[in-house]
């Protein structure tokens, strides 16, 4: 009677116990929105240039070495690389948690007794026969197996592989985000670096047009038929073409160096096309539906998988509440003398199970319960961020290429224009029918606006691989 009642009080304890490590804080939810525009422009077109490789949407065949050669040596690519392992590595060490974990023991001790302790105390007064005494020292030989198992009944270890797995399957995604955003950014530098190029053939060809011109001027000073002023503003105005020479080689040279670091080499010269840039035709480009950039946006994937890892990381602190059920085992033999260690005598075994569950000061639990609720918010918003910064990128780059080229047939007619007027006012000057400051102003004007259009084309190259990146082009091989 007293025997059943007793188990009664522990069964009753043993709820209680369960109940209250039950008893979770309430929390703050958030869920992500993932809703998008329906199009960009009212276009229902579902053709994306996202889904093209890269090697396919680049023709150039100097860029597409340099990228090639950036995708195999590129150092912070390769440190992602090793990103990845590391997440790999953590998968399967979640992975072993939750299944059992058995091991091999041996052993071997010396214990000799002290005589005024309490038990050589009690062996010294013990009245044994001859011949029946404990050695001493006493030796100890012992050579089993063991086990060990947290039983995952609320499945918090699976919880936490799982979240392990989303992560390294974010670390992928964010690898070719990296492997995106790098192709873009040399093919950035490479048509900056061909801007340059033209640009600085068309200063060598404004030296020779003005040196030509301040010969004229030399000439007609000797004949008196013009002062000594319009010859030393020529002259300064092609000095000062000159020097803006050496800063365009400047220029080149670090944009050169740009694409030697993004390929992982030291400083040398960059092969690349000699045709002029004006020749160069920008890729047609395919925006598809704002819908497409959840799938071919490695960031918002990444964002997502995150997102995913944050939900089981809170149901992982969630399980700390609740109570965790261990067993544990263990078989071998153990003798005091290893001629005794493998006789049946000598078998010894263990089997036992425990139950634990936190019940008073859980604020640690807590802690980490509520740290990783906030860590969950936070991924949901970083997630909605993704996404409308990468409809953003897209819409500006589309409305960017669309007003380049406008802006670039206008430019090709003032040049032309301009072009027009330096023969003409040459020729008006070289009959007196024009001042020389007009002569220079409009071989100034006619300069500039060469190099502007030089500018706006790069910009028009630039925008069509800023706008392949935006829709998450590059990263397919």
């Amino acid at each position: 009677m007293f025997k059943n009642r007793r188990w009664n009080w522990l069964g009753i304890a043993l709820i209680a116990l369960t109940y209250s490590a039950c008893k979770t804080p309430e929390l703050v939810q958030k869920s992500a929105n993932a809703a998008v525009p329906a199009s960009y422009s009212n276009s229902q077109d579902t053709t994306n240039t996202a889904q093209v490789k890269w090697k396919d949407f680049f023709t150039d065949p100097f860029l597409t070495a340099l990228i090639d050669t950036a995708l195999q040596n590129n150092q912070e690519l390769n440190i992602t690389q090793q990103e990845i392992e590391i997440s790999r590595n953590e998968v399967r060490a979640r992975k072993g948690e939750y299944l059992p974990s058995v091991g091999l023991r041996g052993a071997a001790g010396l214990d000799k007794v002290a005589r005024f302790t309490n038990i050589g105390a009690l062996e010294a007064t013990t009245d044994i026969k001859p011949g029946k005494e404990m050695p001493e020292p006493l030796q100890d030989y012992m050579v089993g197996a063991y086990a060990t198992w947290e039983v995952d009944i609320w499945r918090k270890l699976r919880n936490a592989k799982k979240s392990a797995v989303s992560r390294y399957l974010a670390s992928v995604e964010g690898r070719n985000f990296m492997v995106t955003n790098l192709i873009s950014e040399i093919a950035e530098n490479y048509y900056e670096l061909l801007a340059l190029d033209n640009q600085l053939a068309i200063v060598k060809q404004n030296i020779a047009l003005q040196s030509n011109v301040l010969k004229i001027v030399r000439l007609q000073k000797e004949a008196a038929r013009v002062t000594e002023l319009p010859v030393r503003r020529f002259q300064a105005q092609v000095l000062n073409i000159q020097s803006l020479q050496y800063d365009i080689q400047q220029k080149i040279t670090e944009a050169e160096n740009r694409i030697n670091f993004l390929i992982g080499r030291f400083p040398q010269p960059v092969q690349r096309n000699s045709q002029p840039l004006e020749n160069l035709t920008p890729q047609a480009i395919q925006a598809g539906v704002p819908a497409q950039l959840l799938a071919n946006r490695p960031d918002i994937k990444q964002a997502e998988l995150d997102l995913a890892a944050s939900k089981l990381d809170v149901q992982v602190a969630r399980a700390r509440f609740y109570p965790s059920l261990g067993i544990s085992a263990g078989i071998g033999y153990q003798a005091f003398n290893p001629t005794f260690l493998l006789k049946p005598e000598s078998l010894l075994y263990s089997l036992a199970g425990d139950i634990t569950a936190p019940l008073v000061n859980r604020n640690a639990i807590k802690a980490v319960y509520y740290s990783a609720n906030a860590k969950q918010i936070q991924a949901v918003y970083n997630y909605e961020r993704t996404i409308l910064n990468a409809y953003i990128e897209v819409a500006n780059q589309l409305a960017k290429i669309s007003n380049l080229e406008k802006s670039y047939d206008l430019k090709a007619r003032e040049v032309e224009a301009l072009t027009q007027s330096i023969e003409i006012s040459n020729t008006l000057f070289n009959s007196a029918r024009a001042d020389y400051m007009e002569v220079l102003m409009t071989q100034r004007d006619a300069l500039e606006s060469r190099f502007d259009l030089v500018e706006t084309k790069m910009q028009q190259m630039q925008a069509t691989v800023n706008v392949y990146r935006a829709l998450g082009g590059g990263w397919r091989q």
